[in-house]
């Protein structure tokens, strides 16, 4: 497909569905066994609906979609703070057709900010934003002192890797895995995880690209 963002979340997509059994895995230990699963399912929803859209499609359109099928078919808590993510991003780029850095920084706040509306949730609770939140600043960060947007993302990735390792300190707070306590400890957050994944896949893919999406 020569649209470039549908190329990218087709990439994330094929990510999601490869990790299924290792997402899975983490959310047995602290959640409801069904993290990988879910994903897994409504990212093979995304791929077949990206295929539907023209090649021509904007940016927005692009994310809109990834946003509505993520929202109708992942089950849990993981469909509508995901769909919300795409879905607030998709806002901030509508009728774009190429994104620089000021505005990949621009969807990803607004994709942060309506996972914490959405969640009622706040960094340090062991939830995505313990990798999303170090990530968009690591991206800032970088912007501010004059890098590419692929050594951005590469800050970025970095950052939500060490937000990862940062969730198996802390004691869950929010979610199923807030039933656990302190037994919490010690594992990693497969929603940050799953966050991760995603950032991983955009660095690898604008790298592919030479280019931003």
């Amino acid at each position: 497909m020569s649209n470039k963002t549908v190329a990218a979340m087709d990439a994330i997509g094929e990510a999601i569905i490869s990790n299924k059994d290792f997402l899975t895995t983490l959310d047995t230990a602290i959640g409801d066994s069904d993290h990988g699963i879910n994903m897994a399912r409504g990212f093979e929803a995304v791929r077949g609906k990206l295929r539907t859209l023209p090649e021509d499609a904007d940016i927005g359109l692009v994310l809109k979609t990834v946003a509505m099928t993520l929202i109708s078919t992942v089950g849990g808590a993981s469909g509508p703070l995901y769909g919300t993510a795409f879905l607030r991003a998709a806002a901030v780029v509508a009728g774009k057709q190429e994104m620089d850095g000021a505005g990949a920084a621009a969807a990803l706040a607004a994709a942060i900010q309506g996972i914490k509306e959405r969640g009622k949730a706040t960094k340090g609770e062991k939830t995505m934003l313990d990798a999303l939140e170090p990530a968009l600043d690591a991206f800032n960060n970088g912007l501010a002192s004059g890098k590419s947007v692929l050594e951005c993302l590469d800050l970025a990735v970095a950052a939500a890797e060490k937000g990862v390792e940062y969730t198996k300190t802390i004691i869950a707070t929010k979610g199923r895995a807030s039933y656990l306590g302190e037994r919490s400890l010690g594992h990693q957050d497969p929603g940050a995880t799953s966050a991760t994944i995603m950032l991983t896949v955009l660095a690898s893919f604008c790298r592919s690209q030479q280019g931003v999406v």
